[in-house]
């Protein structure tokens, strides 16, 4: 028997009897991060990193019985060791590792490569099988580095400015947003924050995350104040009558997405950043390579492409069919809820 399995509830191991992100309610849930595909509401007890459960907290309720574990720490469960890693994608973020009899697996989740500077930097694990996701496993995904595309934003965002626009650049509101919120020039001008977003930055800063000075949009605002500045909202805001009321505006989307020629168009935005929490391709081949595993579950994503590719390259790949939906889930995640806190 394989330490992990997959089933109908989601990635699971018998031996300790507990999951990883479950997609359906569980006994014991382990959960690499506060992403609404990965963390669900419903479960009996979950275990999260310390800086993950803030958030988590926030979501699912305090009803919810949350535990946290600090990173590289481990625990026994009927003899499974298990530990979580940092995995870059999020803050609080996590791979998680287990072994048992020698074996070892890593559950990567989400995960990026790249240190932003705002989540935990992705450690490497090794590990006998490593289940990994595609979110962006094609050749034509190649991310600039991050100081580069924040140069292009503060650039759009100041001849914005020049032209008497308010700048309107989404991002989800856990995560995306306050990493934008950390590369934004404040000098350029002020920087308003849908709701949905403001409420993530106050979970944040109350766990001591360093963010700059945001004013949520209300109706308490003036139109004209908001004429040269910016404001940070969720994706969904842009098919959301409320942003004709910042008009003349400029609309930008950050999103690794915006590497396709037609993604922005499609989404009715004036400029498309690449900007992504997920791994590139080269990302996701260091990252495997990385493990020194000879076994890789491939998940969400370019699911087959990915793993035939790995295949040519010596690994023994499989396909394991999930209901994560990596970025696609993060750009859509909670739009009726982030209409809600706009309205409050």
């Amino acid at each position: 028997m394989a330490l992990l399995e997959f089933n109908k509830n989601g990635i699971y191991c018998p031996q300790a009897d507990v999951y990883i992100d479950p997609w359906r309610r569980v006994k014991r849930a382990l959960i690499t991060h506060g992403h609404s595909d990965h963390a669900r509401w419903g479960n009996e007890y979950y275990l999260c990193t310390d800086s993950a459960a803030p958030v988590m907290k926030y979501r699912l309720g305090n009803q919810m019985n949350i535990e946290s574990i600090a990173y590289g720490k481990t625990i026994s469960v009927n003899g499974v060791k298990i530990s979580f890693h940092p995995a870059g994608h999020i803050l609080g973020s996590a791979q998680i590792r287990l072994e048992y009899k020698g074996e070892i697996w890593v559950v990567s989740g989400d995960y990026k490569l790249e240190d932003d500077g705002l989540a935990e930097a992705f450690e490497p694990v090794k590990c006998h099988a490593f289940i990994t996701e595609s979110t962006f496993g094609l050749p034509v995904y190649k991310w600039k580095p991050q100081t580069e595309i924040f140069q292009e934003i503060n650039d759009w965002w100041r001849s914005n400015k020049e032209q008497g626009k308010v700048s309107l650049l989404t991002g989800y509101s856990l995560g995306k947003a306050q990493r934008i919120l950390q590369g934004l020039d404040t000098s350029i001008g002020k920087i308003y924050t849908h709701g949905a977003v403001e409420n993530i930055n106050k979970v944040m800063r109350k766990q001591g995350i360093d963010l700059p000075p945001t004013v949520k949009v209300s109706k308490h605002v003036k139109k004209e104040n908001y004429i040269g500045n910016i404001i940070v909202s969720p994706p969904a805001a842009l098919a959301n009558p409320w942003t004709k009321k910042f008009k003349p505006l400029s609309t930008g989307i950050s999103s690794g997405w915006m590497t396709l020629r037609g993604a922005r168009r499609r989404r009715s935005a004036d400029r498309g950043f690449v900007l992504s929490d997920h791994a590139d391709w080269d990302g996701l081949n260091t990252a495997i390579e990385a493990t020194g595993a000879e076994k890789i579950f491939v998940t969400h994503g370019y699911t087959e492409i990915y793993c035939k590719y790995l295949r040519e390259q010596g690994y023994d790949a499989a396909i394991v069919k999930t209901e994560f939906e990596g970025e696609l889930a993060e750009i859509n995640e909670g739009s009726k809820n982030d209409e809600n806190e706009e309205n409050k």
